[in-house]
């Protein structure tokens, strides 16, 4: 993706983010560390020569790895803690400081880039944990943040360390994620049905190849667009809602050579100044971003040849279209996508993730209807139905709590019955 950022930092390149790391004991037997333990959560002890902590395997290809630490281990006798992904706790805890951030840095450009970086090299192709690429916190290295893609981004790893070593916890790979999420949330977008639990890879030679993830200027844009987005298994759809993301942000063409030094709208900051921006209100999460393609009326507003491709394509365009003229198709589109990129080629601990979302769906009580609890077809008043619930109500009744039966009582009613009835016909 071209270059976003909108940090008021002043950062440089020096920052060098290490992997966590666990240090190594040197018995061969199994334990269980206490919850209370400095390391993440849910961590046994396990035979292996690993460098740096890894999920139970849960999943089904890294059957060759664990054949392969156990030959280690018996060779070397040493072991290593095993741990499962993040914890939830820490998970909320981190939420809320990368709002805070936000809120002082205005990073959230940088944010969503950050985690769009790290899960834009799946390939489908390839089933291998983690030689498939996807959000799986190898961007933290410094070979991949070296990638020419990837220019600036060593500015978001040291706004979020921080957070990182506050909440160990967490793994990289989900602190990506929710901080892209919670980014796109912040700005105005729409809430993101996401999923934590992603295991980090563990050194830099994990990292994928460079050329994963898309150009601004490649010759074919359209072609090229889905040549890298259909590699993750993304359709036209779907590439063309996460390109309206491009509503957030400014590139820089010291860093992408896209864009001018600086506009009326970027002169100012916030953040550091300069740069150029596809929308007007840049830290605004909208369906700007197509409004302005469609019309451009604004030379100080960006286009680049991969976002006028979104029109010029008739396949695109149909998207494209919808989305400048219906804002809340858009954010439903974009939603759903987002979260999809945001789990590609992820290995989850537990492997059906881990939801932070506390918002419980009560269901509503059905409102009192008096007519349903009258066996006559004739309207009543309302003074005659709130009389009825009101009633209903002082002896435990409700439209969802039917009353209980007693069966003492009825029996002694129709004997009552009876003898009234007796009575009356011997009189």
């Amino acid at each position: 993706m071209a270059e976003r950022i909108a940090s008021s930092n002043s950062l440089n390149s020096s920052f060098r983010p290490t992997a966590y790391r666990v240090p190594s004991v040197t018995r061969s037997t199994s334990l269980l560390l206490p919850r209370s333990s400095s390391l993440s959560p849910k961590c046994h002890l396990s035979l292996s020569a690993s460098r740096s902590f890894v999920s139970p395997l849960s999943d089904r290809s890294l059957k060759g790895a664990s054949s392969k630490m156990s030959q280690q281990s018996r060779a070397t006798g040493s072991t290593t803690v095993i741990c499962a992904a993040s914890d939830p706790e820490q998970l909320k805890g981190a939420k809320e400081d990368i709002k805070e951030l936000l809120k002082t840095t205005f990073s959230h450009p940088i944010m969503v880039r950050l985690g769009w970086h790290d899960a834009g090299t799946y390939d489908k192709n390839i089933e291998e944990w983690p030689q498939r690429g996807g959000a799986n916190g190898s961007l933290r290295f410094e070979v991949e943040l070296k990638h020419a893609a990837n220019a600036g981004l060593v500015n978001a790893l040291k706004l979020i360390q921080p957070i990182k070593d506050k909440y160990p916890g967490v793994t990289y790979a989900d602190l990506f994620q929710l901080a892209s999420a919670t980014a796109i949330e912040e700005a105005g977008g729409p809430k993101i049905p996401m999923k934590y639990g992603r295991v980090d890879v563990s050194g830099p030679e994990q990292c994928p190849p460079e050329g994963k993830l898309p150009d601004a200027g490649p010759p074919s844009p359209a072609q090229h667009l889905r040549d890298v987005f259909y590699r993750m298994g993304l359709n036209d759809k779907e590439i063309v809602a996460l390109s309206g993301a491009h509503t957030l942000g400014r590139s820089r063409p010291e860093r992408s050579g896209w864009g001018k030094p600086e506009t009326k709208y970027t002169k100012d900051g916030p953040g550091a100044p300069g740069g150029q921006s596809w929308t007007v209100q840049w830290l605004n999460f909208d369906n700007s971003y197509f409004r302005d393609i469609k019309e451009r009326r604004d030379e100080d507003l960006l286009v680049l040849p991969t976002d006028a491709a979104l029109f010029e394509d008739p396949s695109f365009k149909v998207y494209a279209e919808k989305y400048a003229e219906d804002q809340e198709a858009f954010f439903k589109d974009y939603a759903d996508a987002h979260a999809k990129l945001s789990n590609l080629g992820a290995l989850f601990d537990p492997p059906e993730g881990i939801s932070i979302d506390d918002e419980a769906k009560v269901p509503t009580p059905e409102p009192f209807v008096a007519a349903k609890y009258s066996s006559g077809e004739k309207e009543l008043s309302n003074s005659m139905k709130q009389r009825l619930k009101a009633e209903y109500e002082a002896i435990g009744g409700s439209p969802n709590t039917p009353l209980r039966s007693n069966y003492f009582l009825n029996i002694m009613l129709v004997i009552a019955g009876l003898a009234i009835l007796t009575s009356l016909l011997g009189n």
